[in-house]
């Protein structure tokens, strides 16, 4: 038997996809797996110029091959996309090494790939259930909002979204927008916390030529150019009263003033506010008009803060993570056990946008496939952690679920089933994970039995 026919009986033998080139980039061999993945067969391969067999999409400017016959080092696991013989894309992870001969200098290059559609088929059904409109979350609360967003949407009345900064207000704004009859009108955004109050009248409604000294010619408001679709109102809890009763009467009236003008102009407008502010206990205090309050507060939607939704954290760190790689074309793989540990149990004042921020900044301190505990800031990681075990280190994931649970029961007075109803799990789930974390409730004498139901 000749030592290429052995070569290629082994090559078969491996479920992986492998191919061999030359120095000038031609394919010197060819397995039976590559040849199912491609749909290419063996004996038109040979011979062929790699990127005319494969067609992926880093052949042309980022090709693995070359990087590794180029310098020597080998890629691991890296996801392309090919396209096969009959027009399908394909997701595929290759693996690149040198191609050395008996004397130990390079011939060439070997590719190893691996078919991963199934994986991404799955990854991607993952994401479907966890996003909803771009906004990602598995949490039972934001699940029923999402719930009663098409609704929402579809009312046509106005909506006052609830939360702290950094919640995602606009997020859902613009989901509502999406939604509704008016998505294929404008979304104009005003953040009315952002001017002062002159300039925030002119913003809104606009004025006419010689309405003040330097207006030379007539400029359409955010109401005007928003016509027919929608304006979101952000941070409504900073506007003046005066500006309040201007605004109450575009939404009793559906008309407006611009600046200087002698005449009403009508507004199509679906209005949209959002505050970090207590607007309820803002009208108590007198700092907020009633009326006003009870025009926009029609429906009301109050967003979480990430504090208590934190099982959404990793969801949103593998998506902010692929974003920048796509953005930076920089390849991490994702964050260690101990980094994430750590980011669990950080309660984020800040929340989304903070958390957002976290990563990008270790994103670029991270020089290796996997950002760890090390790229993240120090103020962080060393918070103190609420109800954490005197002495008690947190290296893993196991250690921050026991801590997480605990305060979780804490929060409800040791009441199980409130705090399965809190968590979105079963009941049965609960128990499961309080025996295997090792979590001893205190004693029945200690507080009321049914709290422990």
């Amino acid at each position: 038997m000749s030592k290429i026919k052995e070569r290629d009986i082994i090559l078969d033998s491996i479920t992986d996809g492998v191919f061999t080139v030359d120095h000038e980039w031609r394919i010197t061999s060819f397995n039976r797996a590559a040849e199912e993945i491609t749909r290419v067969p063996r004996e038109d391969a040979i011979g062929q110029l790699c990127k005319d067999v494969l067609k992926a999409d880093i052949c042309e400017g980022d090709c693995a091959l070359r990087q590794t016959v180029t310098t020597g080092t080998p890629i691991r696991d890296k996801v392309v996309n090919i396209i096969n013989a009959e027009g399908e894309q394909i997701p595929i992870s290759i693996s690149t090494a040198l191609l050395k001969g008996a004397d130990g200098k390079s011939i060439g290059g070997v590719e190893i790939f691996r078919d991963i559609s199934l994986v991404e088929k799955l990854r991607k059904k993952i994401e479907q259930k966890y996003t909803f409109e771009d906004i990602i979350s598995k949490n039972h609360k934001m699940y029923e909002l999402f719930n009663i967003l098409p609704d929402v949407a579809s009312s046509m009345s106005t909506v006052l979204i609830e939360g702290e900064s950094g919640t995602g207000k606009e997020l859902f704004a613009r989901a509502i927008h999406n939604l509704s009859p008016r998505k294929d009108k404008p979304f104009i955004i005003v953040n009315c916390g952002a001017m002062p109050d002159t300039l925030l009248e002119s913003e809104l409604f606009g004025y006419k030529a010689g309405a003040f000294t330097d207006a030379r010619k007539d400029k359409p408001g955010r109401f005007s150019l928003a016509e027919g679709g929608t304006i979101f109102l952000d941070e409504i809890g900073d506007i003046s009263p005066a500006l309040q009763v201007r605004l109450l009467r575009v939404l009793q009236q559906k008309t407006y003033e611009p600046l200087g003008a002698v005449k009403s102009e009508r507004a199509d407008v679906r209005i949209i506010t959002a505050t970090n502010k207590n607007l309820f206990k803002m009208v108590k205090q007198g700092k907020f008009r009633e009326d006003l309050y009870y025009r926009i507060n029609v429906l009301k939607l109050e967003l979480p803060p990430l504090r208590e939704r934190k099982e959404d954290i990793p969801l949103l760190i593998n998506h902010f993570i692929k974003g920048l790689c796509s953005i930076r074309n920089k390849e991490i793989e994702g964050i260690t056990d101990e980094a994430l540990a750590c980011l669990m149990l950080y309660d984020y004042p800040g929340n989304i946008r903070e958390l957002e921020n976290i990563i990008e900044r270790a994103f670029i301190m991270c020089k290796s496939k996997m950002i760890m505990h090390s790229h993240l800031p120090k103020p962080v990681c060393d918070t103190g952690v609420p109800g954490q075990p005197e002495g008690m280190e947190i290296t893993n994931l196991k250690d921050m679920e026991a801590v997480f649970l605990t305060n979780a029961l804490k929060r409800n007075n040791w009441n199980r089933l409130k705090t399965s109803k809190e968590l979105g799990i079963h009941k049965s789930t609960l128990f499961r994970k309080i025996k295997s974390l090792g979590l001893k409730l205190p004693d029945k004498t200690s507080i009321h039995s049914k709290d422990l139901e």
